[in-house]
């Protein structure tokens, strides 16, 4: 990769500081790209509405106490493909718009264990170039099209800058298991304009998730820059629209119905509101994307059953099956609509996924109505 700026100090240990440094890159600011690629007011519909349906149905108060379905490509590497994607769900959104609040899962940045392909954002061509100002435009460019399409997304927050030029076309947030604990993007949430899940621990365990919700509910200051691109001290307000999402660890699982009773134990304990996301790929499905359906298929139990505190789930899904790993020739040899990230689920299971779920919630419906129950928590 070629620098604006070359560090002509790199290597040399006797600096003190920047010897690790290769050299720089300007970076567009985010105003000029937003600028540049702005949200239509179709775009504009679509997200407002999406954020304010998200957010009834996190705090309970939905009046068709509809489930949230965040669901998509555990990686977006194909613009082409994702917009593809996008109009079949769209079909699927409509479809099951009283039972269903359906987001598509629309991930740019991908957190990585070791190395890997960091995602469209940081390296769209896919060959290590990380042209991450054309990773950004185009990554603008598909939300801003999804979004005048009519689907509302989701996407991981893993900076405190690349929102600022993503931010404004967003439903919903994720802080993935990595990162929840990490006191930076907990003051990041706090300051964003949308709902954000935060996972539980890789190893499975659900208090960090809760301390994070407790604490981006409080005001908070941290440094980002600004939308001309100057660096600042941000200060926000808190947001009180957080949730949980059980992702399974090196634990073991934890959708079953004895996992969700202990998270709920564990939310009110520390005072938070009952209601969670599972999610039912990674550790729920054991890292093998076949599960999801039976992951998917215990939740539709338990919520049939009355469960209310499942608000939400996250399904990873495809236009086909499974993953496959970047050729050698790179992006022309990739196959079309596979991930390149962890292997999901094809689109038709996906629709089997969601016809289940729906159901789910309509049998909920009357359950709570023998009771007397009104969904509301």
């Amino acid at each position: 990769m070629a620098f604006f700026i070359e560090n002509k100090s790199v290597g040399q240990r006797g600096q003190a500081e920047d010897w690790r440094i290769r050299g720089y890159n300007p970076l567009t600011p985010p105003d000029l790209l937003q600028s540049e690629i702005p949200q239509t007011p179709e775009s504009r519909v679509t997200v407002t509405k999406g954020r304010d349906e998200v957010v009834a149905v996190v705090n309970g108060t939905d009046e068709k106490n509809r489930l949230l379905v965040v669901v998509g490509p555990c990686s977006i590497h194909d613009p082409e493909a994702a917009l593809a994607y996008c109009d079949l769900l769209l079909k699927a959104k409509e479809k099951h718009q009283d039972e269903l609040v359906i987001v598509m899962r629309s991930y740019l940045e991908k957190p990585r264990t070791t190395v890997g392909w960091k995602g469209l954002v940081n390296d769209p061509d896919i060959d290590g170039t990380f042209k991450i100002n054309k990773g950004l435009r185009v990554s603008r460019q598909l939300f801003v099209d999804l979004t005048h399409r009519g689907m509302p997304i989701a996407s991981e927050m893993l900076d405190t800058i690349s929102p600022q030029f993503l931010a404004d076309v967003l439903s919903v947030g994720a802080i993935g298991a990595r990162t929840t604990e990490s006191q930076l993007h907990r003051e990041l949430a706090s300051g964003l304009s949308f709902p954000v899940g935060f996972k539980n621990g890789t190893d499975g365990s659900l208090g960090v998730a809760i301390d994070a919700i407790g604490a981006v509910q409080h005001p908070h200051h941290f440094l980002s820059v600004t939308k001309p691109g100057v660096v600042a001290i941000v200060g926000t307000v808190g947001n009180e629209d957080c949730f949980v999402i059980l992702r399974g660890g090196t634990k073991g699982t934890n959708y079953d119905a004895e996992s969700i009773k202990e998270a709920k134990a564990a939310l009110e304990k520390k005072g938070v509101r009952q209601r969670l996301m599972v999610d039912c790929s990674h550790g729920n499905s054991l890292k093998n994307h076949k599960n999801q359906p039976k992951v998917a298929a215990t939740l539709a139990e338990q919520i049939a059953q009355g469960e209310d505190a499942i608000m939400g789930v996250m399904i990873e899904s495809n236009i086909n099956e499974g993953n496959q790993k970047v050729p050698t020739e790179g992006k022309s040899g990739l196959k079309y609509g596979v991930s390149i990230t962890d292997a999901c689920i094809d689109w038709a299971e996906t629709e089997t996924v969601l016809d289940t779920l729906a159901d789910a919630v309509k049998q909920r419906r009357k359950v709570q109505g023998a009771s007397g129950v009104n969904g509301d928590a």
